[in-house]
């Protein structure tokens, strides 16, 4: 069983973050939560319950989700960066984090998970 089974999903494309959904059931993992933005990421995070996340870079309007990232590493949450890839720039601050990129497969996603712990 893995160890940190409660995961948030960051991402502003509904039908990627059902498919994320789906991956997490099958690799028994738990949803603590699905936000498209940052208002309500931190709001899954203050409620508690929140083991690791995996973070879409870039969210719908522009907005980036590292003020999502500042607060999971002040908690002590690990989290995954999710990218589309070329456009997408991971801020420095981030750099040292695990990348899943877009297209994710069920492998992809495991691995990166078992690597968070």
């Amino acid at each position: 069983m893995p160890t940190l089974r409660r995961v948030l999903i960051v991402e502003d494309e509904p039908l990627i973050a059902m498919m994320l959904e789906d991956f997490l059931d099958a690799l028994d993992r738990e949803l603590a939560g699905t936000a498209d933005d940052v208002a309500g990421a931190l709001a899954h995070i203050a409620a508690g319950g929140v083991e690791a996340a995996i973070l879409d870079v870039n969210l719908r309007g522009g907005e980036q989700s590292w003020p999502v990232a500042a607060k999971l590493a002040e908690l002590g949450i690990p989290f995954i960066l999710a990218t589309g890839g070329a456009g997408d720039s991971i801020a420095e601050a981030w750099r040292d984090r695990p990348v899943l990129s877009k297209p994710f497969t069920m492998d992809g996603v495991e691995k990166a998970l078992d690597a968070l712990g």
